[in-house]
């Protein structure tokens, strides 16, 4: 009896031990990281070609003899996001299941792409095949990489970087590499996952020098203008590449932050030098445009030329306007360059392409973006098209008014938000078209609804009979024309981000959670349209309550799309922008510090 009394602690400790041993090894955990997930099947095409032309090391035709060095250090720029006051626990818990729902729908579409196109470009999220859209590196594993570290999605993140090996960037089957595109999707992502894991994997930074060396061949032209559908066996064979005679603003505009943060974490020069030399360009030539301040669509980069007669800050423009500010913040301020820009472009964008659009409610305040077909001189015709593209100037103007001390702009970075809503609630889907018309008003403060005008923009002509306007109630019944809608030249939706864009930046500068509840009623309504079974789907009329899926997801709704919804459903210092700038597919890079 004593020497069981005796033993009793001593077995109770044992048992004790064990107990804990079985708690921590052997039950499920519920970290992730403890989770090995499957390795997904490689659809990547192995088969090599006896014929296959490699890049490798290539011999300059037109070398740098000095390069722009890079602006050291970095100046105070005005705080950007809202001082958000702390929430309620019941504010919490609604936002948190809001941020869960968005963090499920990336996770139905990335297991779609990893099920079915992994080390593939895209997934067919309708059957569930796939296709190479951008050189087949994979692109949409390489633009969701940052996403996956935003997201905490650490063992999905572990399997993308094992994958990354296989990427050989010195050969595809392609016959152009679209330069652009390539570098936002590709070394975007690679840089910004870099710099989110605080270089944790070297892999990221290597893969996006790789990269890097590879396309820098792309520049090597007689006046240093990159060639943007690059010709890369000719650079691999030895023979000159010449720049385009007509290239969008957009492609050659939008390099900056990439190969600025590639020069920032190497310090290799040659990447700041090659795209300031093309900002340089464009400096020279914003005054001695059709429309001084902004920029034509096209130039010809082979012979410098800004005659173009077509002005859009939309589809083939847009991001040159979005990097002025951003490439400045990235620059941490060390040159008033792109300040300089940046007012020119505002200042010429709010006196001729900003309209106010014509509703129902007298009262809703919102702004639009035209486009204009320019005389040298003042002569310019206006066409009154919003699209899906211009969505990103609410964010891009909120960004310029709180970096560059502009507070007046902000009523006009609210109102173009606020037209890309409209547009999103008033269509049958919820969902905004890719190009559409509105009725213009013809005051910025005073603008009644007025039905006869609608109907006449409807038509065309004026409307002076009653047979007229049972022409246009046809037309309006017939097209599905919600009030204040004039024509609807494309009702796609694409998966786009750029509304939701301007929602994040709009909601962390502000603070105003009518934003959070706007971007929560689009995210239902476009989940609700486009999900399918390995994915989500760009569908083919926003004005048809089922609409048909058109088999297609870019990589931007992973990189863009989905991740400003998680974002501005998170704490707000979750990748604040005081301490990230977020490039034109939304990959943060670190900004550098005071």
């Amino acid at each position: 009896m004593y020497n069981k009394r005796k033993n009793r602690p001593l077995l109770t400790a044992i048992f004790l031990i064990i107990a804990t041993y079985f708690f921590f090894f052997w039950l499920p955990s519920t970290k992730t990281h403890r989770v090995r997930l499957p390795k997904p099947i490689s659809r990547k095409d192995s088969t090599i070609r006896e014929d296959a032309i490699r890049l490798d090391k290539v011999t300059e035709r037109f070398p740098v003899t000095e390069y722009i060095p890079l602006p050291k250090g970095s100046a105070k720029i005005p705080r950007i996001q809202h001082k958000f006051p702390k929430e309620t626990s019941s504010e919490r818990k609604a936002r948190l299941e809001k941020r869960d729902a968005v963090k499920e729908a990336f996770l139905h579409s990335w297991n779609g792409y990893k099920d079915h196109a992994w080390m593939r470009d895209e997934v067919k999220p309708r059957t569930g095949g796939y296709q190479d859209s951008f050189n087949g590196w994979g692109a949409t594993l390489v633009d969701s990489l940052d996403a996956l570290v935003i997201m905490g999605l650490d063992d999905e993140l572990q399997l993308a970087l094992e994958a990354l090996e296989e990427i050989d960037f010195t050969t595809t089957k392609s016959r152009h590499v679209p330069l652009f595109e390539i570098v936002i999707r590709y070394m975007g992502g690679f840089i910004a996952a870099h710099d989110l894991t605080k270089g944790k994997h070297p892999i990221l930074l290597r893969k996006a020098v790789e990269l890097g060396e590879m396309i820098f061949n792309a520049f090597d032209t007689h006046n240093r203008m990159p060639q943007l559908y690059w010709e890369w066996t000719r650079s691999a064979q030895g023979k000159e590449i010449t720049p385009s005679s007509r290239t969008s603003l957009a492609e050659m505009g939008s390099l900056t932050m990439e190969f600025t943060r590639l020069t920032q974490l190497t310090g290799d020069p040659k990447y700041y030098d090659a795209v300031q030399r093309i900002m340089n360009e464009l400096q020279i030539g914003q005054d001695k445009t059709r429309m001084p301040g902004l920029w034509p669509t096209w130039i010809n980069t082979d012979l410098m030329k800004f005659d173009d007669s077509e002005f859009t800050v939309g589809g083939a423009a847009d991001s040159a306007y979005e990097y002025l500010p951003k490439e400045h913040i990235l620059l941490g301020a060390q040159t008033d360059k792109y300040h300089r820009m940046y007012e020119k472009a505002i200042k010429t964008f709010n006196e001729n392409l900003l309209f106010r659009g014509m509703t129902q409610d007298a009262d809703q305040h919102i702004l639009f973006a035209a486009n204009a077909v320019a005389q040298w001189g003042d002569s310019k015709t206006l066409q009154y098209a919003p699209d899906h593209l211009k969505c990103f100037m609410g964010g891009t103007v909120a960004i310029g008014a709180k970096v560059f001390n502009r507070p007046e702009d902000m009523y006009v970075a609210r109102g173009l938000t606020d037209g890309c809503v409209w547009a999103y609630d008033v269509m049958p889907t919820g969902i905004m078209p890719e190009i559409f018309k509105v009725s213009p008003c013809k005051d910025m403060d005073e603008c009644p609804w007025d039905e006869e005008q609608w109907m006449s923009d409807v038509m065309s002509r004026s409307i002076d009979t009653e047979e007229d306007r049972e022409k246009a109630r046809v037309r309006i019944e017939a097209e599905s024309l919600p009030p204040g809608v004039t024509s609807v030249r494309d009702a796609s939706y694409k998966l786009r981000p750029e509304a939701l864009e301007s929602l994040f930046v709009m909601y962390r500068i502000t603070g105003d959670k009518t934003l959070q509840d706007s971007a929560w009623r689009m995210f239902q309504n476009i989940d609700k349209a486009t999900r399918t079974n390995f994915g989500h789907s760009s569908i083919n009329d926003v004005r048809n309550s089922n609409p048909k899926h058109q088999d297609k997801m870019e990589s931007f709704w992973l990189a863009e799309t989905l991740k400003y919804l998680y974002l501005i459903f998170s704490e707000p210092n979750h990748i604040s922008l005081d301490d990230y700038v977020l490039s034109t597919e939304a990959h943060p890079f670190k900004r550098p510090k005071n």
